[in-house]
Protein backbone atom coordinates (compact mmCIF):
# COMPACT_ATOMS: atom_id res chain seq x y z
CA UNK A 1 0.00 0.00 0.00
CA UNK A 2 2.62 2.45 0.59
CA UNK A 3 4.45 1.88 -2.82
CA UNK A 4 1.54 2.45 -4.21
CA UNK A 5 0.75 5.79 -2.51
CA UNK A 6 4.33 6.59 -3.47
CA UNK A 7 4.28 5.60 -7.03
CA UNK A 8 0.81 7.66 -6.76
CA UNK A 9 2.61 10.84 -4.88
CA UNK A 10 5.54 10.30 -7.94
CA UNK A 11 3.03 10.60 -10.63
CA UNK A 12 1.59 13.84 -9.21
CA UNK A 13 4.66 15.76 -8.65
CA UNK A 14 6.02 14.77 -12.43
CA UNK A 15 2.46 15.69 -13.99
CA UNK A 16 2.55 19.47 -11.56
CA UNK A 17 6.36 19.59 -12.87
CA UNK A 18 4.89 19.50 -16.51
CA UNK A 19 2.34 21.86 -16.22
CA UNK A 20 4.64 23.79 -14.49
CA UNK A 21 7.09 23.67 -17.85
CA UNK A 22 4.42 24.17 -20.50
CA UNK A 23 3.29 27.25 -18.11
CA UNK A 24 6.05 28.68 -18.32
CA UNK A 25 6.57 27.94 -21.78
CA UNK A 26 2.94 29.76 -22.55
CA UNK A 27 4.10 32.81 -20.47
CA UNK A 28 7.67 33.51 -22.18
CA UNK A 29 5.60 32.97 -25.82
CA UNK A 30 3.17 35.38 -24.93
CA UNK A 31 5.57 38.08 -23.34
CA UNK A 32 8.07 37.27 -26.41
CA UNK A 33 7.56 41.03 -28.32
CA UNK A 34 7.92 42.42 -25.32
CA UNK A 35 11.61 40.47 -23.60
CA UNK A 36 14.60 40.31 -25.41
CA UNK A 37 14.14 42.66 -28.58
CA UNK A 38 16.02 45.39 -29.26
CA UNK A 39 17.17 47.11 -32.60
CA UNK A 40 19.89 49.74 -33.29
CA UNK A 41 20.21 52.70 -35.46
CA UNK A 42 20.19 53.16 -37.90
CA UNK A 43 17.77 51.21 -39.85
CA UNK A 44 17.59 51.81 -42.75
CA UNK A 45 20.62 52.80 -45.65
CA UNK A 46 20.78 53.40 -49.29
CA UNK A 47 22.94 56.02 -51.13
CA UNK A 48 22.27 57.49 -54.54
CA UNK A 49 24.98 59.16 -56.94
CA UNK A 50 22.78 62.27 -58.33
CA UNK A 51 23.65 64.95 -60.54
CA UNK A 52 20.67 67.75 -60.85
CA UNK A 53 20.61 71.60 -61.95
CA UNK A 54 16.87 72.31 -60.33
CA UNK A 55 15.79 73.83 -58.08
CA UNK A 56 19.08 74.23 -57.05
CA UNK A 57 22.25 72.78 -58.48
CA UNK A 58 23.69 69.40 -56.46
CA UNK A 59 25.81 66.87 -57.66
CA UNK A 60 27.15 64.08 -55.40
CA UNK A 61 26.16 61.34 -52.72
CA UNK A 62 22.62 61.65 -51.80
CA UNK A 63 22.05 59.27 -48.41
CA UNK A 64 17.96 58.67 -48.27
CA UNK A 65 16.14 60.54 -45.90
CA UNK A 66 13.18 62.56 -45.31
CA UNK A 67 11.20 59.56 -44.57
CA UNK A 68 7.24 59.86 -44.11
CA UNK A 69 5.79 56.41 -42.75
CA UNK A 70 2.18 55.14 -42.99
CA UNK A 71 0.75 52.43 -40.90
CA UNK A 72 -2.06 50.72 -42.94
CA UNK A 73 -3.82 47.22 -42.03
CA UNK A 74 -0.42 46.20 -39.69
CA UNK A 75 2.32 47.19 -41.85
CA UNK A 76 4.60 50.14 -42.02
CA UNK A 77 4.83 51.99 -45.27
CA UNK A 78 7.96 53.88 -45.47
CA UNK A 79 8.53 57.02 -48.11
CA UNK A 80 11.64 58.80 -48.03
CA UNK A 81 13.41 60.90 -50.94
CA UNK A 82 15.73 58.64 -52.84
CA UNK A 83 16.97 59.19 -56.27
CA UNK A 84 15.30 62.31 -56.77
CA UNK A 85 13.53 61.54 -59.83
CA UNK A 86 10.66 59.50 -58.10
CA UNK A 87 9.97 57.63 -54.91
CA UNK A 88 10.34 54.04 -53.85
CA UNK A 89 8.17 52.50 -51.18
CA UNK A 90 10.11 50.59 -48.06
CA UNK A 91 7.82 47.62 -46.50
CA UNK A 92 8.22 46.44 -42.39
CA UNK A 93 6.30 44.41 -40.30
CA UNK A 94 8.38 46.06 -37.31
CA UNK A 95 9.68 49.33 -38.17
CA UNK A 96 12.92 47.96 -37.88
CA UNK A 97 13.59 45.55 -40.87
CA UNK A 98 12.42 47.19 -44.27
CA UNK A 99 12.31 45.23 -47.23
CA UNK A 100 12.27 47.54 -50.58
CA UNK A 101 9.22 47.71 -52.67
CA UNK A 102 8.39 48.93 -56.18
CA UNK A 103 8.43 52.20 -57.37
CA UNK A 104 5.53 54.12 -56.82
CA UNK A 105 5.94 57.37 -58.59
CA UNK A 106 7.77 58.32 -61.05
CA UNK A 107 8.93 62.21 -62.48
CA UNK A 108 9.34 63.53 -65.85
CA UNK A 109 11.90 66.09 -64.27
CA UNK A 110 14.51 65.62 -61.57
CA UNK A 111 14.36 67.63 -58.45
CA UNK A 112 11.78 64.94 -56.32
CA UNK A 113 11.95 65.10 -52.66
CA UNK A 114 10.79 64.93 -49.28
CA UNK A 115 6.55 63.22 -50.19
CA UNK A 116 3.92 62.56 -47.73
CA UNK A 117 0.86 59.96 -48.23
CA UNK A 118 -1.73 60.13 -46.81
CA UNK A 119 -5.00 57.17 -46.50
CA UNK A 120 -8.76 58.68 -46.66
CA UNK A 121 -10.72 56.11 -45.14
CA UNK A 122 -14.12 57.97 -46.33
CA UNK A 123 -13.08 56.56 -50.25
CA UNK A 124 -10.09 54.34 -49.77
CA UNK A 125 -7.74 56.27 -51.52
CA UNK A 126 -4.07 57.18 -50.73
CA UNK A 127 -2.80 60.70 -51.85
CA UNK A 128 1.05 60.95 -52.27
CA UNK A 129 2.20 64.56 -52.08
CA UNK A 130 5.21 65.02 -53.78
CA UNK A 131 7.65 67.77 -54.15
CA UNK A 132 9.55 68.37 -57.16
CA UNK A 133 11.42 71.27 -58.48
CA UNK A 134 9.91 73.94 -55.62
CA UNK A 135 6.25 73.27 -55.90
CA UNK A 136 3.88 70.36 -54.17
CA UNK A 137 1.47 67.83 -56.05
CA UNK A 138 -0.71 64.95 -55.73
CA UNK A 139 -1.28 61.42 -56.86
CA UNK A 140 -3.40 58.89 -56.03
CA UNK A 141 -3.44 55.28 -55.88
CA UNK A 142 -6.02 52.38 -54.85
CA UNK A 143 -2.98 50.59 -52.86
CA UNK A 144 0.24 51.85 -50.61
CA UNK A 145 2.63 50.15 -53.23
CA UNK A 146 0.44 50.96 -55.93
CA UNK A 147 1.40 52.92 -58.83
CA UNK A 148 0.45 57.09 -57.99
CA UNK A 149 -1.05 58.65 -60.55
CA UNK A 150 -0.47 62.31 -61.06
CA UNK A 151 -3.25 64.68 -60.79
CA UNK A 152 -1.22 68.03 -60.50
CA UNK A 153 0.53 70.56 -58.80
CA UNK A 154 -1.56 71.85 -55.62
CA UNK A 155 0.92 74.41 -54.74
CA UNK A 156 3.64 76.46 -56.19
CA UNK A 157 6.70 77.51 -54.51
CA UNK A 158 6.20 75.04 -51.69
CA UNK A 159 7.86 71.85 -50.58
CA UNK A 160 7.65 69.73 -47.56
CA UNK A 161 3.91 68.70 -47.45
CA UNK A 162 2.12 67.07 -44.91
CA UNK A 163 -1.41 66.37 -44.95
CA UNK A 164 -3.61 65.90 -41.03
CA UNK A 165 -7.35 65.24 -40.90
CA UNK A 166 -8.69 66.24 -37.36
CA UNK A 167 -11.33 64.10 -35.73
CA UNK A 168 -13.87 66.46 -36.92
CA UNK A 169 -12.91 64.98 -40.39
CA UNK A 170 -11.19 68.35 -41.58
CA UNK A 171 -8.26 68.24 -44.01
CA UNK A 172 -5.17 70.15 -43.50
CA UNK A 173 -2.36 70.47 -45.75
CA UNK A 174 0.61 71.59 -43.82
CA UNK A 175 3.68 72.77 -46.15
CA UNK A 176 7.01 74.87 -46.36
CA UNK A 177 7.32 78.34 -48.85
CA UNK A 178 10.07 77.86 -50.79
CA UNK A 179 11.82 79.79 -51.10
CA UNK A 180 11.84 81.12 -47.34
CA UNK A 181 10.99 78.25 -45.55
CA UNK A 182 8.17 80.09 -43.63
CA UNK A 183 5.49 77.23 -42.47
CA UNK A 184 1.92 77.28 -43.58
CA UNK A 185 -1.65 75.65 -43.37
CA UNK A 186 -4.06 75.45 -46.06
CA UNK A 187 -6.88 73.91 -44.90
CA UNK A 188 -8.65 71.72 -47.57
CA UNK A 189 -12.63 70.90 -48.81
CA UNK A 190 -11.00 67.51 -49.34
CA UNK A 191 -7.34 65.84 -50.00
CA UNK A 192 -7.23 67.79 -53.56
CA UNK A 193 -9.32 70.66 -52.95
CA UNK A 194 -8.70 73.98 -51.56
CA UNK A 195 -10.59 75.71 -49.15
CA UNK A 196 -9.76 79.36 -48.99
CA UNK A 197 -6.24 80.96 -48.10
CA UNK A 198 -3.08 79.50 -46.58
CA UNK A 199 -2.36 80.96 -43.39
CA UNK A 200 1.65 81.71 -42.14
CA UNK A 201 2.40 79.73 -38.78
CA UNK A 202 5.78 79.06 -38.18
CA UNK A 203 8.92 80.78 -39.12
CA UNK A 204 13.00 80.66 -38.10
CA UNK A 205 12.71 83.07 -35.05
CA UNK A 206 14.82 81.28 -32.72
CA UNK A 207 18.60 80.92 -32.53
CA UNK A 208 19.06 77.70 -33.10
CA UNK A 209 16.82 77.85 -35.94
CA UNK A 210 19.24 80.01 -37.71
CA UNK A 211 22.31 78.56 -37.00
CA UNK A 212 23.51 77.16 -40.31
CA UNK A 213 20.61 78.50 -42.17
CA UNK A 214 17.71 80.51 -41.18
CA UNK A 215 14.75 77.97 -41.47
CA UNK A 216 12.11 76.30 -40.47
CA UNK A 217 10.68 73.32 -42.61
CA UNK A 218 9.25 69.67 -42.22
CA UNK A 219 5.96 70.04 -40.41
CA UNK A 220 4.65 67.11 -38.91
CA UNK A 221 1.09 67.42 -36.91
CA UNK A 222 0.08 65.24 -33.80
CA UNK A 223 -3.03 65.51 -31.46
CA UNK A 224 -3.22 64.79 -27.68
CA UNK A 225 -5.72 65.69 -25.28
CA UNK A 226 -7.08 67.74 -27.35
CA UNK A 227 -3.69 70.25 -28.17
CA UNK A 228 -2.09 70.79 -31.33
CA UNK A 229 1.75 69.62 -31.56
CA UNK A 230 3.42 70.88 -34.94
CA UNK A 231 6.65 69.34 -34.89
CA UNK A 232 8.95 70.52 -37.38
CA UNK A 233 12.97 70.93 -38.13
CA UNK A 234 15.08 73.88 -38.26
CA UNK A 235 18.96 75.29 -39.37
CA UNK A 236 20.65 74.03 -41.96
CA UNK A 237 19.46 70.19 -43.60
CA UNK A 238 22.81 69.97 -44.65
CA UNK A 239 24.38 69.86 -41.24
CA UNK A 240 24.80 68.54 -38.23
CA UNK A 241 22.73 71.46 -36.41
CA UNK A 242 19.62 70.17 -37.84
CA UNK A 243 17.41 69.43 -35.22
CA UNK A 244 13.61 69.13 -34.47
CA UNK A 245 11.38 71.05 -32.22
CA UNK A 246 7.98 71.57 -31.76
CA UNK A 247 5.07 74.22 -31.23
CA UNK A 248 1.51 73.80 -29.97
CA UNK A 249 -1.82 75.49 -30.01
CA UNK A 250 -5.30 74.67 -29.08
CA UNK A 251 -6.18 74.94 -33.43
CA UNK A 252 -4.68 73.20 -36.26
CA UNK A 253 -4.78 76.85 -37.60
CA UNK A 254 -2.88 78.32 -34.91
CA UNK A 255 -1.43 80.83 -33.47
CA UNK A 256 1.50 78.21 -32.23
CA UNK A 257 3.28 78.57 -29.68
CA UNK A 258 7.17 77.32 -29.75
CA UNK A 259 7.85 75.18 -26.59
CA UNK A 260 10.72 77.14 -24.82
CA UNK A 261 13.14 74.12 -24.34
CA UNK A 262 13.42 73.76 -28.16
CA UNK A 263 15.17 71.50 -29.97
CA UNK A 264 13.52 68.57 -28.63
CA UNK A 265 16.11 66.11 -30.51
CA UNK A 266 19.37 67.58 -31.47
CA UNK A 267 23.50 66.22 -32.28
CA UNK A 268 24.89 64.51 -29.55
CA UNK A 269 28.29 62.30 -29.13
CA UNK A 270 27.92 60.18 -32.91
CA UNK A 271 24.77 61.91 -33.40
CA UNK A 272 24.55 64.07 -36.38
CA UNK A 273 21.64 66.30 -38.02
CA UNK A 274 18.72 64.26 -36.82
CA UNK A 275 15.75 65.90 -38.49
CA UNK A 276 12.45 65.88 -40.71
CA UNK A 277 10.86 63.02 -38.84
CA UNK A 278 7.10 61.78 -39.49
CA UNK A 279 5.18 59.91 -36.24
CA UNK A 280 3.81 56.18 -36.13
CA UNK A 281 2.61 54.14 -33.51
CA UNK A 282 3.50 50.14 -32.32
CA UNK A 283 0.30 48.14 -31.72
CA UNK A 284 1.09 48.73 -27.71
CA UNK A 285 -0.12 53.15 -28.55
CA UNK A 286 3.84 53.62 -28.05
CA UNK A 287 4.57 56.57 -30.28
CA UNK A 288 7.69 55.84 -32.54
CA UNK A 289 9.92 59.01 -34.78
CA UNK A 290 11.04 58.15 -38.31
CA UNK A 291 13.39 60.45 -38.93
CA UNK A 292 17.01 60.64 -40.48
CA UNK A 293 20.62 61.65 -39.04
CA UNK A 294 23.63 62.35 -41.20
CA UNK A 295 26.08 59.76 -41.65
CA UNK A 296 29.25 61.74 -39.98
CA UNK A 297 29.83 65.76 -39.57
CA UNK A 298 30.75 66.64 -42.76
CA UNK A 299 28.51 68.73 -44.57
CA UNK A 300 26.20 67.06 -47.44
CA UNK A 301 23.19 65.15 -47.80
CA UNK A 302 24.27 61.35 -46.93
CA UNK A 303 21.44 60.83 -44.88
CA UNK A 304 20.42 56.96 -42.82
CA UNK A 305 17.05 56.67 -41.51
CA UNK A 306 16.79 56.15 -37.86
CA UNK A 307 13.48 55.33 -35.39
CA UNK A 308 13.76 56.29 -31.48
CA UNK A 309 10.38 56.53 -29.23
CA UNK A 310 8.41 59.65 -28.52
CA UNK A 311 5.97 60.20 -25.69
CA UNK A 312 4.19 62.80 -23.93
CA UNK A 313 5.11 63.16 -19.99
CA UNK A 314 2.32 64.27 -17.43
CA UNK A 315 2.88 67.94 -18.07
CA UNK A 316 1.79 67.37 -21.57
CA UNK A 317 5.90 68.11 -22.82
CA UNK A 318 6.86 65.77 -25.64
CA UNK A 319 9.83 63.46 -24.92
CA UNK A 320 12.63 61.87 -26.75
CA UNK A 321 16.06 61.17 -27.88
CA UNK A 322 18.08 60.38 -31.01
CA UNK A 323 20.02 57.23 -30.74
CA UNK A 324 22.66 55.83 -32.82
CA UNK A 325 24.80 52.63 -32.57
CA UNK A 326 23.09 51.65 -28.93
CA UNK A 327 20.72 48.81 -28.27
CA UNK A 328 17.13 49.82 -27.47
CA UNK A 329 13.96 48.20 -26.54
CA UNK A 330 12.45 47.50 -29.86
CA UNK A 331 8.89 48.76 -30.99
CA UNK A 332 6.02 45.70 -29.48
CA UNK A 333 4.06 44.72 -33.05
CA UNK A 334 2.25 42.10 -31.23
CA UNK A 335 0.47 44.22 -28.56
Amino acid sequence: MAGIMRQKNNSLIFISAGALCLLWAMILAATSAKVGRTYTNPVLVETFVIQREQPDNFSGVLGIGDPAVLLHNGTYYLYPTGDNSGYDVYISADLVNWKKGPRVFKSTEPGVWAPDVFYNAKNRKFYLYYTVNGRIGVAISDRPDGVFKDQGTLIENAIDAHMFQDEDSQYYLYYVQYPGFRIHVQPMDSPVRKKGGPIQIIQATDAWEKKQAALTEAPWMLKHQGAYYLLYSASGADSQDYAIGYATASSPLGPFSKYSDNPIIKKADGIFGPGHCSVTKSSDGQLWMVYHQQKNGARGWNRIICIDPLRFDEKGILRGRASRATPRPAPNVRG
